[in-house]
């Protein structure tokens, strides 16, 4: 009984800072225009054939972004982006870091501390032998990047991301429509 009254009072606390960081990214994403995924937190997997990608990305987006490959450190302009506005993914246009989040890790990547919650997938990654945590897009499950336990507060992460792989949308300028 003990039990259940415990956990009837944490559970309410455990919902309170997810709830605040979403309407904190929501927030943001309505000042550069619209969020394009309302309850972005259910994002439907679209399911494009590679052909089809081939079409509309460059073979150095699609390599990356379909084949895992890496861009050269210090080629993306993205790295040095400063403005406040929204990255958002180079093939289907999901959303998927705030400026805010990004910093100069001085590594020749776009790096961020945070990503939209709700946008990014994970898998376990051994193509240099040591395990890495790979992310990519939730929604095209493009290629985006390495996470590290090496960045800032307030997560500690290091989202070590591809620029190529990435678009840069201004604050005040609209976001695309999701790409279908």
């Amino acid at each position: 009984m003990q039990r259940r009254r415990f956990l009837s009072v944490i559970a309410p606390l455990a919902v309170v800072p997810t709830a605040a960081f979403s309407m904190f990214d929501a927030g943001e994403i309505l000042a550069t225009g619209t969020d394009p995924v309302p309850g972005s937190d259910q994002i439907r997997k679209l399911n494009k054939p590679h052909r089809e990608w081939r079409r509309v990305l460059t073979e150095q987006q699609y390599k990356v972004l379909f084949e895992e490959h890496t861009e050269r450190p210090g080629s993306s302009p993205l790295d040095r982006e400063k403005r406040p506005g929204t990255f958002i993914c180079a093939a289907c246009y999901l959303p998927l870091f705030l400026a805010a989040n990004k910093y100069d890790s001085r590594t020749g990547w776009p790096s961020f501390h945070t990503p939209i919650a709700g946008r990014l997938g994970t898998k376990r990654d051994f193509q240099l032998v040591f395990p890495r945590t790979e992310y990519h897009c939730a929604r095209c499950g493009g290629h985006q990047g390495h996470i590290f336990d090496d960045g800032p507060a307030p997560t500690g992460k290091r989202y070590c991301n591809n620029g190529v792989a990435l678009r840069f949308i201004p604050r005040g300028e609209t976001l695309p429509a999701l790409r279908s």
